[in-house]
């Protein structure tokens, strides 16, 4: 099964569509695809076949998205939990990865067509060494497409997520490249695998569960959380449009959430920028407390701020080319294997 089925809308589709497409529509989807296991169950099939449904219901979505203009879509695909399953499962899930990513490797020219930009999120150093390889070939190999973005999450927590990007930063200060100060919620933000993504508009989960299972706590603050009670393999276009018609109906509220987010992290950091000027101030002795200082006082907040974004944005640049430069030596030791 291709990566991405090709396959155009019904009649009744493309109009249900174009009527979604009239109002506001959410150009980042994340899904937690559950209940592959419940549905080999259900069918009296092997584990694994439930799983191989299951990817192939990504594959007929990833579509369905494409005909609806939503340009990003993040999925839930392996949970570091999930190494706490049977070594027989693991081992399946193992093999199934591969040879999915192996068959993207196969379909350039569709992908290409696509504009398809193919990331995994995650700490793919758990993973066997030959997985790691076809990942960081499929994901090389997509690097520089544009359109349109699957970023698929494996060996992936949330919990495992954030404290990651705690260790960057940490890093980040003992390397020099930044200050403690710098350090803040909205640079955490930038730290996540997710970094190259906007937060999700909207958070689908299958299967009637209703939590997340550790899968974009941070992301999701302000996304429309969906969930259905269909089991992933038998996801169809209208289960999607559902949720969608539940995104249009929040988004007011979560479009005015997200603004008020927004200003109260400008105004906490404009508040620590201004307590770091005062303390350097009052350090070199500038700082007498009268108003013929508040000329000076604003020109060094201007200055800080300045500095600040400037170390910040070198930070970042340089955790970019290290996590680019791990999947880029991977496959090249691959291509040379």
């Amino acid at each position: 099964m291709s990566w991405i089925r090709e396959r155009e809308l019904s009649l009744i589709e493309r109009l249900t569509a174009n009527i979604l497409k009239a109002g506001p529509m959410p150009k980042h989807v994340a899904f937690i695809m559950d209940g592959n296991r419940r549905y080999a169950r259900k069918r009296h099939v092997e584990r694994q076949e439930g799983h191989t449904q299951g990817f192939d219901k990504l594959a007929e979505t990833l579509r369905w998205c494409l005909n609806l203009d939503i340009r990003e879509v993040t999925v839930y695909a392996f949970s570091i939990e999930n190494f706490k399953r049977s070594k027989e499962e693991v081992d399946g899930l193992m093999e199934l990865a591969k040879q999915k990513f192996s068959r993207l490797l196969e379909e350039q020219e569709n992908l290409e067509k696509h504009g398809v930009c193919i990331r995994v999120l995650g700490d793919l150093t758990l993973l066997p060494l030959d997985l790691q390889e076809v990942i960081a070939k499929a994901v090389v190999s997509t690097r520089k497409h544009n359109n349109c973005f699957l970023n698929v999450c494996f060996a992936y927590t949330s919990r495992h997520e954030i404290a990651n990007a705690v260790k960057e930063m940490a890093w980040g200060v003992e390397e020099g490249l930044l200050k403690s100060s710098d350090v803040s919620e909205s640079l955490l933000s930038k730290c996540l695998y997710s970094s190259s993504s906007p937060d999700p508009d909207l958070l689908i989960r299958t299967s009637g569960e209703v939590r997340l299972s550790d899968f974009l706590l941070w992301q999701t603050s302000y996304s429309c959380l969906v969930f259905q009670s269909v089991l992933w393999p038998e996801y169809s276009f209208w289960n999607l449009c559902e949720a969608i018609l539940q995104y249009q109906l929040s988004y007011l509220s979560l479009q005015k959430a997200r603004d008020l987010h927004r200003e109260q992290q400008a105004l906490q950091q404009l508040e620590a920028d201004r307590n770091c000027v005062a303390d350097l101030m009052m350090h070199h002795g500038k700082g007498n407390g009268k108003a013929a200082d508040t000329h000076s006082r604003q020109e060094h907040l201007l200055n800080y701020a300045a500095d600040r974004e400037e170390r910040v944005q070198g930070f970042l640049g340089t955790l970019q080319h290290r996590r680019d430069s791990y999947f880029t030596e991977l496959a090249g030791k691959a291509a040379l294997a």
